[in-house]
């Protein structure tokens, strides 16, 4: 059995919680390559390595210095060796880096030291081989993550090795140029590694014991989900569930290897395992968590005999892109449609640009929009299983005093999601909960 553990930011941030990941690698012989994240905070008020790269290649880009971020950088790299008791050269590789940093002049460069330097600390307090991911992930010359180069490049860097660490979030581009990910990035690092080592199973490990059934910031003491689909992951990931983004583990996912959401400062608890279609069995409960976002706009938009209009939606749809505006659902009916927009891309008077053309473009009998919208997901295989789920979610709501104000539900049967007002949000969270999460 082969497992590939990815180690994030939390898990990294200091001596101490590094030794702590030693401890976790070495009571399970299994547990064969380890991707790491750069350091992350510490305490609160605290900066993570990262944001003081950025910081860093932005005072190279004004004045051609490193400037104070890069001193605390090297601050905490030397406070970390000193902590773990290594014996390594940190200081000619700290001044090794700085001299790359000032040479590159590149934001992707100098953003991947985080983790370049972790790994190396790390693979040093492991005794094992390091792995440099600019050697074995690559990018193509359009800039797009080319999968097939990496994972044969990979499997000849893991061969023979019964251990070793490769550094998260950054590969090199077709120009020979570092390149980092852009979101999830030691996390699908992680997952790359997995599928080239032919992984049992990939361990992810956080500071929390998996995903739980609602935000906890909002539902007092949420059930832990034990398990749950790579489906329903992304459904969750996609609406807040933000333990682990589904977008980062396509690499697994394509190759059926289950993940498991792991603790570092709690190893004995049980997790959250992901898993594929293939290995997930369903639970016996109807809804397997319940995630939601605030602050939408909906653009509702009615036509008479629109669906006999060729190109109506196309039209629209033209609007949203010469804007480049994404929308997250989009409900429809016979002569009405309506998207669902994150607030945010239609600020400085773009909405009001957007139902302009609009109605320049397919002439609506009527254009509306509603602002300060949430939207909650409740997600969960055993949905299409159970008769009568739908009646217990809207009564839940409308026992809760609740109006809503748009519908949406997908063909699979997997989620519902309903739009309420922003300031009904948290009071429906809770009532859906208890609906579907305290039952007798």
């Amino acid at each position: 059995m082969i497992k590939v553990c990815k180690f994030g930011g939390t898990s990294m941030a200091d001596g101490t919680n590094m030794r702590r990941v030693a401890d976790i690698v070495a009571a399970d012989d299994s547990r064969r390559y380890v991707v790491v994240s750069a350091p992350g905070k510490r305490f609160g008020g605290d900066t993570k390595i990262t944001d003081l790269l950025y910081e860093t290649y932005r005072n190279v880009a004004e004045s051609g210095e490193t400037g104070e971020a890069f001193l605390k950088v090297k601050e905490r790299f030397r406070g970390i060796t000193a902590e773990l008791g290594l014996n390594y050269e940190i200081e000619k590789l700290l001044s090794d880096t700085e001299a790359e940093i000032l040479k590159e002049k590149s934001e992707d460069f100098t953003a991947s030291r985080g983790e370049y330097l972790s790994a190396r600390l790390t693979a040093a307090l492991l005794n094992v081989p390091f792995i440099d991911a600019r050697e074995v992930v690559k990018f193509d010359e359009a800039g797009r993550f080319d999968g097939a180069l990496t994972d044969t490049l990979l499997k000849a860097a893991l061969k023979g090795k019964k251990r070793a660490v490769v550094s998260g979030f950054y590969g090199e581009d077709a120009f020979g140029k570092v390149k980092t990910f852009s979101r999830g990035g030691s996390d699908i690092s992680g997952a790359i590694v997995a599928r080239a080592a032919g992984a049992s199973l990939y361990e992810n490990w956080t500071d929390v014991s998996g995903f739980l059934a609602c935000d906890p910031r909002i539902v007092p003491n949420p059930e832990q989900i034990r398990a749950l689909s790579y489906k329903e992951l992304r459904e969750l990931s996609y609406m807040g569930a933000n333990v682990l983004h589904s977008e980062s583990i396509f690499p697994v996912r394509e190759a059926d290897i289950p993940i498991r959401i792991k603790n570092t400062f709690r190893p004995e608890d049980e997790g959250t395992d992901i898993l594929p279609t293939s290995k997930y069995r369903y639970s016996g409960r109807t809804v397997t968590g319940i995630a939601g976002k605030k602050n939408f706009t909906v653009v509702f938009i009615e036509k008479s005999l629109m669906n006999a209009e060729i190109g109506f939606t196309h039209k629209v749809l033209s609007v949203l892109l010469k804007h480049e505006i994404s929308f997250e659902h989009m409900p429809s009916g016979i002569d009405t449609m309506s998207f669902v927009i994150d607030s945010e891309q239609l600020k400085h008077g773009v909405l009001e640009a957007v139902c302009e053309e609009i109605r320049e473009a397919v002439h609506p009998d009527n254009l509306r929009t509603y602002d300060d919208i949430a939207l909650i997901a409740v997600v969960g295989h055993g949905m299409s299983r159970n008769v009568g789920t739908s009646a217990r979610l809207f009564q839940a709501i409308a026992n809760a005093g609740v109006n809503v104000r748009m519908i949406d539900q997908g063909s699979s049967e997997l989620n519902i999601i309903v739009g309420v007002d922003n300031e009904n949000y948290e009071r429906t969270l809770n009532a859906v909960y208890d609906e579907f999460f305290k039952e007798s």
